[in-house]
């Protein structure tokens, strides 16, 4: 027999001496890696620690008291994490915000945790701090991460953060150490404030205790450790980046930083990452763009590329516990890899292990796309409630079009109206100043609702459905899961955005935002004269080559759930109109509203008599 392995306790995963013990082991490796005027550069663990304990000293010299709560307003950059864990070692409490929020936004957060410390960078986020400065009373402090900012004059204290690094403050580190000594697992740690599709953010307590947890159930199937390299691309004010990031250097990994998530594909070919966190948007843009480049090959060459990928499909089945390759096989696959499928993979820097996906759903042709080619898309469910991951898919148990099984000490089952019901110690404390809120997200056995529906297959792995709110009613009675049809038409390279319409209407219609780049480059192609974007959407024959799109790319719905009508979209669908909360979601009843003439212009069509 193996020998047996003890799991850590809870209390040996605090975060805190967990990071502690990375510093003091991991001396002159690299913790960090951020950008530099333009120049990737690493910051030490020793370098790490130093900063973390002089901000930290700062911080009590601020007058910073076990659990006050502390604000960051950035873009990913070093500086975040310095200030997040050096604020951990205060035992004080993170409220991130995310960094496309309005002022208005930013200040809910700030009075509705009470911060006392806001710390700040880039210029538009700064701008913002100084507009809602009058209306926080609780904040005494705006700490400037950056020191291109300039301090100006002001209602509260402003600190460049290098500054208060650089200061002595040494009479603070007794009271630093015993902070740390005193450290609590019940200690709050943050307050993620949810961005909400509908109605106000309300701000998630999660605490040390949701933290280690996450960190001993994930270091079980997960092969990550000391020397691998995570992308920080995805918002660090949003728990799945957060939480991932906090995760890597408790394994003594390196986190680079990515603040303009525009980047990502110069960062990739950078930084060459082990891993990187992403949302399905991202693997559908991937997709989208090679499948684009595909249409506009040779004949040979799309020949060969399909080949590839079914070479590429029998390996990952085969890694699945399927049907083993034989010699040809395999002889095949490597002549497959060498001329097509290494090709895709060094797109991404070469070196991907895996890439954990949640936040939505993943389309499964695109996830299928992405296993066979060899990058390794693990598909998960979680919330911020649940300090991200609920279930994950596994190494060599990869289900496409699954969210995977229950992490090793979540419980999972389905409730009524098919509703996920989750348990754990990742489960949150509540949601802060919301006791009402808090009540009607358990039920009356405690478990948390999670407010989507789903089902559990034979093997124990979750497929999601849709979220519960989301559900469209037609007015024939029929039920419409909007993401699994968006998911469907996004996978169409002029595709970038779509909006599903359907509730108590007859049949099923969509607001289509085009890929305008590929559709100009297709519209030139063809022939077709247009002076503006507006113009071109409106051209006939556009309408007519999505509507032959369109009846492709939805063979695989049923006919009460494709899209009968639709309207081409001059812009996007963005955040500062409201339209898209900061991870990307749709909100819908905003886009409703102000799309109201559009969707109703569908309406008046005369719909296919089956609808």
């Amino acid at each position: 027999m193996g020998k047996r392995v003890v799991k850590p306790s809870l209390e040996q995963l605090h975060l805190v001496p967990v990071l502690r013990q990375r510093i003091a082991q991991l001396g002159d490796a690299p913790a960090l890696r951020h950008q530099v005027a333009g120049q990737w550069q690493d910051i030490s663990w020793k370098r790490f620690g130093e900063q973390l304990d002089a901000l930290s000293r700062a911080l009590l010299a601020l007058g910073v008291e076990v659990q006050d709560k502390v604000a960051i307003f950035a873009q990913n950059c070093a500086e975040w994490a310095i200030a997040d864990v050096a604020s951990m070692q205060c035992r004080a409490v993170i409220a991130p915000i995310y960094p496309t929020n309005t002022d208005e936004q930013a200040a809910y957060i700030i009075n509705d945790a009470g911060a006392k410390v806001l710390f700040v960078a880039g210029e538009e986020q700064y701008a913002k701090a100084l507009a809602l400065v009058a209306h926080c009373p609780t904040l005494q402090h705006i700490v400037l991460m950056d020191d291109a900012l300039q301090v100006q004059s002001c209602e509260v204290t402003l600190h460049h953060m290098s500054a208060l690094i650089d200061a002595e403050h040494s009479q603070y580190q007794a009271e630093l150490e015993q902070r740390i000594a005193d450290r609590r697992l019940d200690d709050l740690l943050t307050l993620i404030y949810t961005s909400g599709t509908t109605g106000e953010p309300k701000g998630v307590m999660l605490d040390y205790t949701n933290f280690a947890s996450t960190v001993r159930q994930h270091a079980q199937f997960l092969p990550f450790g000391v020397g691998d390299v995570s992308l920080a691309f995805l918002p660090l004010s949003h728990v799945f980046e957060r939480g991932w990031s906090l995760y890597v250097l408790t394994q003594g990994g390196t986190n680079a930083y990515l603040a303009d998530p525009m980047a990502v594909q110069d960062a990739l070919a950078e930084i060459r990452p082990h891993v990187m966190c992403a949302v399905p948007r991202l693997y559908e843009k991937i997709y989208s763009a090679v499948m684009e480049k595909l249409e506009q090959a040779p004949a040979h060459k799309r020949g060969l590329f399909m080949w590839a990928l079914k070479q590429g499909l029998k390996r990952f089945e085969a890694e699945q516990g399927g049907p083993a390759m034989g010699a040809f096989g395999r002889a095949k696959l490597a002549l497959a890899d060498k001329l097509v499928l290494s090709k895709v993979r060094e797109k991404l820097g070469g070196r991907i292990r895996f890439m954990p996906a949640g936040g939505a759903a993943l389309d499964p042709v695109v996830n299928q796309f992405f296993q066979s080619v060899g990058l390794t898309v693990l598909c998960g469910f979680g919330m911020t409630e649940t300090t991200a991951s609920v279930t994950a898919n596994r190494m060599g148990e990869i289900g496409i079009g699954t969210n995977g099984s229950a992490l090793p000490e979540v419980q999972v089952k389905i409730g009524a109206n098919d509703e996920i019901l989750v348990k754990g110690d990742t489960v949150m404390r509540g949601y802060y100043n919301r006791p009402q809120d808090t009540a009607e997200a358990f039920d009356e056995d405690g478990w948390l609702k999670t407010g989507d529906c789903g089902y559990l297959d034979a093997q124990g792995r979750l497929l999601i459905t849709d979220r519960i709110k989301e559900l469209m009613k037609t007015s024939n009675g029929k039920y419409i899961a909007p993401q699994r049809v968006e998911g469907m038409v996004s996978r169409d390279p002029l595709v970038e955005q779509v909006a599903i319409i359907a509730d108590a209407r007859n049949y099923v219609s969509a607001l289509i935002v085009p890929a305008f780049e590929a559709l100009e480059h297709w519209a030139r192609e063809v022939g077709i004269q247009y002076k503006d974007k507006l113009e071109l959407v409106n051209h006939a024959t556009v309408k007519a080559h999505f509507e032959e799109r369109l009846k492709a790319v939805q063979a695989e719905l049923a006919r009460f759930e494709q899209v009968k009508q639709f309207t081409l979209l001059p812009r996007e669908f963005c955040m500062k109109r409201g339209e898209l909360t900061p991870t990307m979601k749709l909100r819908r009843k905003v886009i409703n509203q102000r799309f109201a003439k559009e969707i109703e212009a569908m309406y008046r069509k005369v719909a296919p008599a089956k609808a």
